[in-house]
């Protein structure tokens, strides 16, 4: 088949929906199709070819309801232009899914709608986008959700979108079946002291305060480490507030704890999830997070706020507890720290827990949570809408 995935953002720029958009095209590449990305350009990415994926940047920014700034008119001659199989939108609420809108049946090939949870759902300002949605969704071929409990489920439901269907998220094989056990080592983090981990961009919504002030909170072993994993997304976003935080909660601390923030290459991610004893998430707004998956492969339990779909994950995998959120009339949810605090001291404190919660995800992701398993699942999809 030949496949076109539009997503607002590709490597070598790193999120949530660049991960899922590459995981699947890469693998599907594997599986003998030709698939093409068509995404932002982005001057640091010197190949149109990324492990085998094509890749079509358009100088465009913006969306349906702030409006668009560049070439539009070349990308939606792309669209009717190109000779694909399928085309699967990833992301409402973007240039690269909203423009498609306008000239969905002019396309020839089969159309697939990934909404990646709907996050201005409740912004006064896309009142009139989500008005138009229901009557824009039956305009597709297929819409592809991460859960049965979000937002983007919900307003499916309600609106008798019935060609749906759900895909989960999940973590790569290729990356999380090595352990590798010397990020410890590597960052002066003693083997025998608890090392919490959280992972998220410095967004301002990643949880990255709420997690500071639970583990500033948590009675536990002398010596614990929070390590918070975050890159900069155009700015600084939080990273001034969490570097004045982590000061904080370090001299408030007087040496019995500490916290490192780290923008590190990949495999030392990677490594930080498997040298963690908790993974720890407190995100205020998330479609379906895959840190949670990815703390799963690599066998770390996790606590995290009732954002997205992290309910689902943990009755999923049962590897993970979720603490409540309540949630203002914009849709953004915020937790407590003094709930987190407690759950880390509850997990923390029983050895035998945390192993079991561990060794459960680690074998819901071995069996389902896999992006081998995810690209068969597209594959498959994509099959049955070109026959």
């Amino acid at each position: 088949m030949k496949i076109l995935h539009t997503v607002e953002f590709y490597s070598p720029s790193v999120g949530g929906a660049q991960e899922v958009v590459r995981q699947i095209s890469e693998r599907l590449v594997k599986r003998g199709h030709q698939v093409t990305v068509a995404t932002t350009n982005l001057p640091e990415r010197k190949n149109k070819t990324i492990n085998g994926v094509q890749v079509e940047g358009f100088d465009i920014a913006g969306n349906q309801v702030l409006g668009y700034r560049g070439d539009t008119k070349r990308y939606l001659q792309f669209l009717t232009n190109g000779n694909f199989d399928v085309m699967m939108n990833y992301a409402a609420q973007q240039w690269a899914t909203d423009l498609s809108f306008s000239g969905l049946e002019r396309l020839s090939y089969s159309k697939v709608l990934a909404p990646c949870g709907f996050s201005g759902l409740f912004d006064p300002q896309y009142a009139k986008y989500f008005r138009e949605m229901p009557a824009i969704m039956k305009r597709y071929d297929h819409i592809v959700l991460h859960s049965d409990i979000t937002r983007d489920a919900q307003f499916a439901r309600e609106h008798g979108i019935s060609q749906r269907s759900i895909i989960p998220n999940g973590a790569a094989r290729d990356e999380f079946s090595l352990f590798l056990d010397d990020f410890r080592h590597r960052y002066r983090i003693p083997s025998d002291v608890p090392m919490m981990l959280t992972v998220g961009s410095h967004t301002g919504w990643k949880g990255h305060s709420l997690v500071m002030e639970a583990f500033r909170r948590a009675k536990i072993g002398k010596g614990a480490v929070l390590v918070i994993i975050g890159n900069v997304l155009g700015g600084l976003g939080c990273l001034r507030k969490c570097r004045l935080h982590a000061a904080v909660v370090n001299m408030l601390s007087r040496g019995t704890k500490r916290v490192l923030l780290l923008d590190p290459p990949r495999e030392d991610v990677v490594a930080a999830y498997h040298s963690a004893d908790l993974f720890v998430f407190g995100s205020n707004i998330e479609c379906s997070p895959i840190v949670l998956f990815e703390a799963m492969a690599a066998g770390t339990p996790f606590i995290s706020a009732d954002v997205g779909n992290a309910r689902e994950i943990a009755a999923w995998s049962g590897s993970g507890v979720v603490i409540p959120t309540t949630q203002g009339h914009n849709g953004i949810a915020h937790a407590k720290a003094s709930d987190m605090s407690r759950k880390i001291e509850d997990l923390l404190s029983s050895p035998s827990k945390l192993k079991a919660l561990g060794a459960s995800g680690l074998e819901a992701w071995n069996k389902r949570f896999n992006w081998e398993a995810i690209a068969a699942q597209y594959e498959t999809l994509y099959q049955r809408l070109t026959n």
